[in-house]
């Protein structure tokens, strides 16, 4: 288990080797099945040639993707200061919680291909329009969870806070907030992968760069390889970003039950 937050090689290889010889497995079995089925590459490539793909024109791929992750970090970001400041106003409203609630769901229960298709007419085609689908992805698993970790407070702690008189900020920030943090984090490890799907939809009907056009642009022209290197490096940044979001939970959580237990 870490010490201080840092972790051992044993405890790497226990994360990561598991799904390591799952994926070896697979790519065996998908390498095997190419090669003695004979599979034409514009319908599936075998992963030698999706590796030779991506590989050999590293930089364009990379670039793409440094597009989708710029995308999918802004429209994160404001998504969540949009459904925690949602939160906390309904938090100490329940007026406000009946009245903000049903838009909310409203916004989230519309298909995602209805707001492209408006962001279209909109705003055009440029950079924004991309970033608000992101923000509709992300922004209601966060208020969600946001809204039940600020009030799911200790109500001894909450006594002895008001005992005190202590303003509602004070309480806010130094109850309402702390107590919040695991179903924060909770709801990060949801919203940070579909911030990724979120830019991926919008490159894939709204954009010239990013992953989700040369995913789409490459599916047209039966370039098979191309498609299958860019979900390749697609995954990459969704895993990547997920394990990043872990990692910053048990260093931010270290005092939570779930990780003293551990």
């Amino acid at each position: 288990r870490p010490v201080l937050g840092v972790w051992r090689l044993g405890d790497w290889s226990g994360y990561l080797l598991p799904p390591a010889i799952a994926l070896a497995a697979l790519t065996a079995v998908w390498e095997a099945w190419t090669r003695f089925a004979d599979v034409p590459t514009y319908v599936v490539p075998s992963p030698m040639k999706v590796l030779e793909r991506l590989f050999g024109d590293l930089g364009f791929f990379m670039g793409h993707a440094a597009t989708t992750l710029q995308t999918a970090a802004i429209g994160f970001a404001i998504g969540s200061a949009i459904a925690i400041g949602l939160a906390t106003l309904m938090a100490h409203s329940r007026f406000l919680e009946r009245s903000l609630l049903p838009i909310a769901i409203f916004v989230r229960i519309t298909p995602l291909i209805v707001w492209a298709l408006m962001f279209v007419v909109w705003f055009g085609f440029g950079f924004l329009p991309k970033v608000l689908i992101v923000v509709l992805i992300t922004f209601f698993p966060i208020m969600t969870n946001a809204l039940t970790g600020l009030r799911s407070v200790n109500p001894g702690a909450l006594d002895f806070f008001r005992s005190v008189r202590a303003s509602r900020t004070e309480v806010l920030l130094k109850l309402r907030l702390p107590s919040s943090l695991p179903y924060l984090f909770a709801a990060f490890r949801t919203a940070v992968p579909l911030s990724v799907i979120g830019a991926f939809v919008g490159e894939l009907f709204l954009g010239n760069r990013g992953l989700g056009s040369v995913i789409f642009v490459a599916h047209s022209n039966l370039d098979m390889a191309t498609t299958f290197s860019a979900i390749l490096v697609l995954a990459f940044i969704g895993i990547s970003l997920t394990v990043l979001t872990n990692l910053l939970e048990r260093r931010v959580l270290l005092w939570h039950e779930s990780f003293i237990a551990s």
